[in-house]
């Protein structure tokens, strides 16, 4: 049995040594905490992850010491698809056998197939594995999006359980929440980008697959129980609060600052793998003097 796939999931890094080697060890650490500050699972291995730069033999090695790491009863979900689909089907299976608990369907970057070339993609890899599958339509790196139709047709596949939408189009995920709500909870939206939560909450979504839950979980986690108990002056204020550093932790490519606030916060996640660099000197004194302002979960789970 699979753990439950909770409302807070983080797009969890891939810490690296300095010679720009995967890090197991600090892979474990950084699972522990995340899950210490709220976190209720982990994306392992995608966009955040660096997957585009893993070999298959990393990416494996990574889903292991982080679901050794968080343990049973925390989900640890595989970003485990690409263009290729036969290459996709073989790692979903290796996240099948190794014990994870879902797999990231994210929608190809580059390749532009039609939406049935999309629903054949997605339900022949969803059918060679008994894991639940999360849906991801990320159209500013994909550079395609994934309308309502082709999400409500998915949503008939009985292991696709969700989708995290960073479309940024709430009419769109406001129409995908209307039209999958047949399946009661057996079809969750997850918001895919922090600044969108708490409306994808008002509308009916389920959470978030966050990238500023390195940093600010508790808080991110405080402001969707405020907002599903109906708290909205209370959540509001969170989102407010937080919008200034979710700001700054996409004023570079995604994981460029998130890498280098999580190394400030106290765990050493290292360098990017290229083509990604460090931050600029510049975006650097930005995310030093937002940071300062936060207090930061990450620190506290950690002692720092």
């Amino acid at each position: 049995m699979t753990a439950p796939l909770g409302r807070l999931l983080t797009a969890m890094v891939t810490p690296m040594t300095p010679a720009g080697d995967v890090d197991l060890e600090a892979t474990k650490v950084l699972a522990k905490a995340l899950v210490a500050s709220g976190t209720d699972g982990i994306v392992s291995t995608g966009s955040t992850g660096e997957a585009a730069t893993l070999s298959d033999e990393e990416t494996v090695a990574v889903w292991v010491a982080t679901k050794e790491a968080v343990g049973a009863d925390v989900a640890v979900i595989a970003g485990a698809t690409n263009n290729d689909t036969r290459r996709s089907i073989r790692l979903a299976r290796e996240a099948d056998r190794v014990g994870l608990d879902g797999v990231l369907l994210t929608v190809p970057a580059y390749s532009k197939p039609p939406q049935s070339g999309l629903i054949r993609h997605f339900t022949a890899i969803a059918e060679a594995t008994s894991l639940p599958g999360i849906l991801y339509n990320v159209p500013s790196r994909a550079a395609l999006n994934m309308p309502m139709p082709t999400v409500a047709t998915l949503a008939n596949v009985p292991n696709i359980v969700g989708i995290k939408e960073a479309s940024g189009d709430l009419n769109q995920i406001s129409a995908i929440i209307d039209a999958t709500s047949s399946h009661g909870d057996g079809f969750r939206v997850w918001s895919g980008n922090d600044s969108d939560t708490l409306a994808v909450i008002a509308l009916g979504g389920y959470g978030v697959v966050s990238v500023a839950s390195h940093l600010v979980g508790r808080q991110i986690r405080a402001m969707i129980d405020a907002s599903l108990a109906g708290r909205n002056a209370e959540a509001a204020a969170i989102h407010h609060r937080l919008t200034p550093l979710v700001d700054m932790l996409f004023v570079e490519s995604n994981p460029i600052p998130v890498k280098y606030a999580v190394n400030l916060a106290g765990i050493v996640v290292g360098d990017c793998r290229l083509p990604l660099v460090p931050p600029s000197e510049s975006a650097a004194t930005l995310l030093r003097a937002e940071l300062a302002r936060h207090a930061i979960d990450l620190k506290a789970a950690v002692g720092v």
